[in-house]
């Protein structure tokens, strides 16, 4: 039996920002097979990608090893021949700097099937990002886009007469660039933008003249960044915020410094898939994030309970769901079962928090009962229905689940068939960024969006003799959690909590944390 024909996509993950990718692009991650990355790939870009999707980092992360070229693109060709959706995802557009012509060529001498997807080059990003236009009707009517990896390949002599320069891959050849323009006629005085980082949270940038920029990022680590050259520098003085017109001259960071989370790095523990949206909420607000999965969310050891409780819908009264989890993976095996949400014709569902309605929301149905507070325990409490031969559903994580509330229906007169839906176990190991992070004690806040985040984020530190020895590293660390139950855990396996949320949802955790910073920083 022939494999099904696969195709590899050389995809343009643009500067950074998810929100700078493209909708092609956002689709096609969203259904790989096969990853295979760059270095400088940003995690949130990663965490579009499926949990089944095989991931492979190749490098391409300036002085450092990387894979070599030749085995890219056999990893290309052998993933396509065996049928899968590969993704080649590069930083910016892959037609610029992005090597993509020997990719292509091995792709078409093995007779697989491939498709480019444009970028947004972090040539044109950056100058937009940092408020510098690369064309001005008097001050540059063309632009230059070159690699500096090899300063010595470039003829300096023609490019000093182009108005303005873009020069990619330069960080590491600074002194050597402002040496040859200026050997070659251009002026001391001309003004010059390093952007860093463009793109991301930590964007920063230097502003100065070929005269003095050597001397003010003197023992800083450009890489990677973009440099502009040329008289439309100046107008960024007159293009950005007025309240960013005094930092000329000196670094500055795109995190505004008036946003209330400025300055604090933020360790989120949700699983990869779910964990982007509250990352986002959080750099709304100014903060760095640094994403370490404590759950990783997969299918139960067997689909039998689930699958007899589906064929017999009709007999059971109420639906309960409690977390976003159990919606999606109820749906999914309810659709894989050749049903769909008419066969919950006559059946009341009960959903715990905002985010579960919401999820049911997308399958277009309405929840019937939202318990206050948003917590699973005041379900039984509240419960709108006589329970007495009350058949309810409910579908769950397979274990750690909530023992409690199945014993409270069962003792008011309720049959709860408890069914598994999905499991959220352990990562392996412990994201190797974050890792480093709380190592060098750069983490100011821990969140827990629930009792399983804590019990394996414990279990993933213990990985690491360093931190597992003491927990002197916790000493100035923010605990901060979603609500009660996940307090609990924090006290009992970290020995604090420094943070609870009002309400215990996202929304509820991020207000939570902004007013403790406020707090904390009025000590």
């Amino acid at each position: 039996m022939k494999n099904p024909k696969g195709k590899v996509y050389l995809v343009g993950a643009g500067p950074g920002d998810c929100n700078l990718m493209t909708v092609r692009s956002h689709k096609l991650l969203s259904q790989a097979e096969v990853l295979i990355y760059d270095a400088l790939i940003d995690i949130p870009q990663l965490e579009l990608i499926p949990a089944t999707c095989r991931k492979i980092e190749v490098g391409k992360r300036g002085g450092q090893p990387s894979t070599q070229q030749q085995e890219i693109n056999r990893l290309l060709v052998e993933h396509c021949k065996l049928g899968k959706q590969v993704i080649r995802l590069k930083s910016g557009d892959p037609f610029i700097f992005g090597r993509s012509s020997s990719e292509i060529q091995a792709l078409i001498t093995a007779g697989c099937d491939f498709e480019v997807i444009a970028g947004i080059s972090s040539a044109l990003a950056a100058p937009l990002l940092a408020g510098i236009p690369l064309t001005d009707p008097v001050m540059s009517r063309c632009f230059a886009v070159m690699s500096a990896h090899e300063p010595d390949a470039l003829e300096w002599e023609a490019l000093v007469q182009i108005e303005t320069l873009v020069i990619l891959m330069g960080g590491r050849n600074l002194s050597e660039i402002i040496w040859q323009l200026q050997k070659h006629g251009r002026s001391p005085e001309t003004p010059i933008a390093i952007i860093r980082d463009c793109g991301r949270p930590e964007q920063q940038i230097w502003l100065g003249t070929l005269s003095n920029i050597v001397q003010q990022t003197a023992g800083q680590s450009l890489s990677p960044c973009v440099i502009i050259i040329g008289e439309v520098v100046r107008l960024r003085e007159y293009l950005i915020q007025p309240e960013s017109t005094n930092m000329i001259d000196t670094p500055v960071t795109t995190n505004n410094s008036q946003l209330p989370l400025a300055g604090q790095t933020i360790l989120v523990t949700r699983a990869a898939s779910q964990s982007a949206e509250f990352s986002d909420r959080l750099q709304q607000q100014g903060a760095r994030v640094i994403e370490m999965p404590a759950l990783v969310i997969g299918p139960p050891s067997t689909w039998e309970p689930l699958d007899s409780a589906i064929a017999q819908l009709s007999s059971f009264h109420w639906l309960i769901l409690t977390s976003h989890n159990a919606v999606d993976c109820f749906f999914q095996r309810l659709q894989a079962k050749g049903k769909d949400a008419r066969s919950l014709f006559g059946i009341k569902i009960a959903v715990v928090g905002k985010k579960t309605a919401e999820s049911l929301r997308s399958h277009s149905l309405q929840p019937d009962f939202i318990p206050p507070n948003f917590v699973a325990d005041s379900l039984v409490e509240n419960f709108p229905d006589n329970l007495q031969n009350c058949k309810i559903l409910f579908p769950r994580v397979e274990s750690g689940g909530r023992e409690v509330l199945v014993k409270e229906f069962t003792a008011k007169g309720a049959q709860v068939i408890e069914v598994p839906a999905y499991q959220s176990c352990c990562p392996e190991t412990i994201d190797p960024i974050a890792l480093s992070a709380l190592q060098n004690q750069a983490v100011n806040i821990i969140t827990f969006a629930s009792s399983k985040t804590v019990q394996n984020f414990c279990k993933l530190i213990e990985q690491s003799p360093e931190l597992s020895r003491s927990q002197d590293w916790l000493t100035n660390v923010c605990i901060a959690s979603i609500g009660p139950e996940t307090s609990k855990s924090c006290y009992n396996l970290l020995g604090k909590l420094d943070v609870e949320a009002k309400e215990y949802t996202l929304d509820g955790l991020t207000e939570a944390i902004v007013e403790w910073v406020a707090e904390y920083q009025n000590l």
